[in-house]
């Protein structure tokens, strides 16, 4: 019996290796990004708690003296003015698993500007105003809830387009609500959003205090899987160079 060493194999396996370690550096590439994106949402989640902790500001006097305000998603704010429930645009939605419509209502500010509300959850059926006489408040009304930024664009190509000729929204397409909802020509609509807080409406439609902060955190399982397959391909490649350097018989 005679030991029988392949000739270049040896040199065969640099190519291996080399994969082997350029696939491990994108791994732990990948696993290290995933860190500091969990670090990012970590930070973001405190400031969301943060600002919502906040007590409301009066929107229009903030708005005017940090026009920033416009971006700081989930701030309590305060605003005051006149419902226009002619112009309420529908905005599909679901509330505790049952379907129907956000209904977000135009609001006529003081100096003339115009701010859609997300006054809340109406069900399928009771999307039509005529349904819900009694949540038709009429005067002069204050609303306290949280600020929404206007989207820059569809979340997803996966969304519907908006059904404006038939007042559905699949996403919040602020100038698609302004400009088929019949506001007068020329009129000044805010740059954002108000979900209104949980005070009742008169009726019980609709219902208030529908903001979901759905932020998922999974950052910290990617980071894991990732650095795991790399710890997973050095075992492998470990016990490949074992088997290796086994003289053939």
């Amino acid at each position: 019996m005679s030991v029988d060493r392949v000739p270049g194999r040896r040199q065969r396996a640099w190519p291996v290796l080399a994969a082997s370690a350029l696939a491990f550096v994108i791994l732990i590439g990948l696993g290290t990004w995933q860190v500091q994106r969990l670090h990012w949402k970590e930070g973001l989640l405190a400031t969301i708690r943060e600002r919502m902790a906040m007590p409301p500001v009066e929107l229009v006097p903030a708005l005017k003296a940090d026009p920033g305000l416009a971006k700081q998603e989930y701030r309590p704010v305060r605003v005051e003015g006149t419902f226009e429930h002619r112009f309420e645009r529908h905005f599909l939605a679901t509330y505790d698993g049952e379907p129907g419509f956000y209904v977000y209502t135009p609001l006529k500010l003081d100096d003339g500007d115009w701010l859609f509300v997300n006054r809340g959850f109406v069900p399928d059926g009771r999307q039509d105003p005529a349904t819900r006489p009694q949540g038709q408040v009429s005067g002069r009304v204050a609303v306290t809830g949280l600020l929404r930024v206007e989207l820059t664009g569809k979340p997803s190509s996966f969304v519907p387009d908006n059904e404006t000729d038939k007042n559905i929204f699949f996403w919040k397409d602020l100038h698609a609500m302004a400009a088929s909802s019949g506001l007068p020509a020329g009129a000044h609509v805010l740059p954002l959003f108000v979900d209104a807080d949980k005070t009742p409406n008169p009726g019980g439609l609709p219902v208030g205090g529908v903001t979901i902060v759905d932020l998922p955190n999974n950052h910290l399982q990617y980071a894991i899987t990732w650095y795991g397959l790399a710890a997973a391909l050095v075992g492998v490649v470990f016990v490949w160079l074992r088997r290796r350097s086994q003289p053939a018989v």
